[in-house]
């Protein structure tokens, strides 16, 4: 059976692509799932992440996939990657005929929501170029609830449209909380925290863990 391939995706910077990845494959790892967590971005935040992560916990299997080729192990069944900032013409297309499934985080903030309407129109076009059918979606990162800047985000996102006119999905919003920082330092998710104390973040992630477990996230 194929891997199931999940890219984090979007080309500006600081938009907490690697804490959704990271997240994700600790979620899915926790599950009892195989995982591979590929990093194609050399910062390396999902590889240091990896670096920090508890013998104890989890096996997840690490690739810095921007300096090694990307060769999973037998029996994979996840593979999260993380895109790097800045990527667009060829190097984006060789990423996206990797993947099924394509999550794309927005921050709530003027810059990075004009940033995010060139970025989802450039995607579109690539699509086209490349030929290849993947599943794409977006979720708002780090809102800061009942906030204009959110309430304008929700609104960009909820009407944003793929290349034939169907919806964009829109599938989860996921809150400014510290419980992601404090996962990142001991190279965990917050799957696998304290449940009550990261009841609220669970809550919200949900949605995102629906759709990837639907039909509909994958070609």
């Amino acid at each position: 059976m194929m891997a199931r391939t999940i890219l984090v995706l979007n080309a500006k910077g600081g938009c907490g692509k690697s804490t959704l990845a990271t997240n994700l494959a600790g979620y899915y790892a926790n599950r009892g799932k195989r995982v591979v967590l590929a990093d194609f971005d050399p910062q390396g935040s999902s590889t240091d992440w990896l670096e920090a992560r508890p013998e104890q916990a989890a096996p997840i299997h690490g690739v810095a996939a921007w300096r090694e080729p990307l060769r999973l192990p037998r029996e994979t069944e996840i593979v999260i990657m993380d895109s790097p900032a800045g990527i667009h013409g060829r190097d984006l297309a060789a990423l996206l005929r990797r993947a099924e499934t394509v999550v794309i985080p927005i921050l709530p903030s003027p810059i990075d929501i004009r940033a995010a309407s060139h970025f989802i129109d450039h995607l579109k076009e690539t699509r086209r170029v490349i030929n290849h059918q993947v599943r794409l979606a977006t979720v708002a990162n780090r809102v800061r609830e009942h906030t204009l800047i959110a309430a304008e985000l929700d609104d960009f996102l909820d009407h944003q449209r793929l290349a034939d006119s169907r919806k964009l999905p829109f599938v989860a919003v996921l809150r400014a909380s510290q419980n992601y920082l404090r996962a990142a330092r001991r190279g965990l998710s917050i799957f696998e925290m304290a449940p009550a104390a990261t009841a609220i973040d669970r809550e919200h992630f949900r949605p995102l863990l629906r759709w990837l477990g639907s039909a509909r996230s994958r070609p």
